[in-house]
């Protein structure tokens, strides 16, 4: 199992063990998603943290490796964690880059700090945004912002995500984790049925959204992957370099 899980208090946590990246894979969305919706089944449990071992939160597909695997799966898992009956928050204290800020920008919350970076790095790839981020990004950025975000591919450090509203709240790199599980145990303060009412309501669609979304995502990508400038892309993110891109 690529995740561990605890239950402090009225708090779940789930932490993603696969350093030093914690790259994407199917299962691991998976094992994310169970945890989480086992968390909102027990009346006992009222918010959760998702947090990571290791330098990164989640830096995406390793496409230098085995690549994002099936996309479509991987990225329907997206709506699982958008639907899950609590808030959690997201413990963000490395590069959440890719498919894995999109995994980031699933919670309800996110704490970071100044070390993190935050990429939708995807057009340097030469591919389509993916993990929901076309609907994530606009409904908690607004459109403008979020087009700044994803046609750009800029990096922002944990600073500059809160202030462009990629993150809520940037703390010193050691207490990240602390921060994010202070701000479930003040969620988890509340009555239970109260607070899942209240979740459900602001999230109500949400995950229907991002079943069309990821779907077109997911295509968008299979096309792309096959084209010169995506295999150009590849190269030049491994090779740390500006993309000489010739729109084939």
């Amino acid at each position: 199992m690529t995740i561990s899980t605890e239950v402090r208090g009225h708090v779940g946590i789930v932490e993603m063990r696969d350093p030093p990246h914690n790259f994407l894979s199917v299962g691991q969305i998976a094992d994310i998603a169970g945890a989480l919706e086992a968390f909102a089944a027990d009346m006992n449990v009222r918010s959760a943290v998702l947090c990571a071992e290791g330098r990164s939160f989640c830096a995406g597909a390793n496409f230098a490796g085995d690549g994002a695997g099936n996309t479509a799966d991987l990225y329907a898992g997206a709506a699982r964690l958008c639907e899950v009956g609590i808030p959690f928050v997201a413990a963000v204290q490395g590069p959440a880059i890719g498919g894995g800020l999109g995994l980031a920008m699933t919670a309800n919350f996110r704490v970071t700090c100044p070390d993190a970076r935050f990429s939708a790095n995807f057009v340097k790839l030469g591919i389509h945004q993916g993990f929901g981020l076309s609907v994530t990004l606009p409904e908690i950025l607004g459109p403008s912002r979020a087009a700044e975000v994803l046609l750009t591919g800029r990096r922002y450090k944990g600073e500059e995500a809160v202030a462009v509203g990629l993150a809520d709240l940037c703390v010193p790199n050691t207490s990240v984790r602390d921060e994010a599980l202070r701000l479930a145990e003040e969620i988890a303060e509340g009555a239970p049925l109260a607070i899942r009412a209240i979740n459900a309501t602001l999230r109500a669609g949400l995950g229907e959204r991002l079943r069309i979304a990821t779907k077109h995502e997911a295509d968008e990508q299979a096309r792309l992957f096959a084209t010169e400038d995506s295999k150009e892309g590849v190269r030049s993110v491994n090779e740390r370099r500006t993309g000489e891109f010739q729109g084939r």
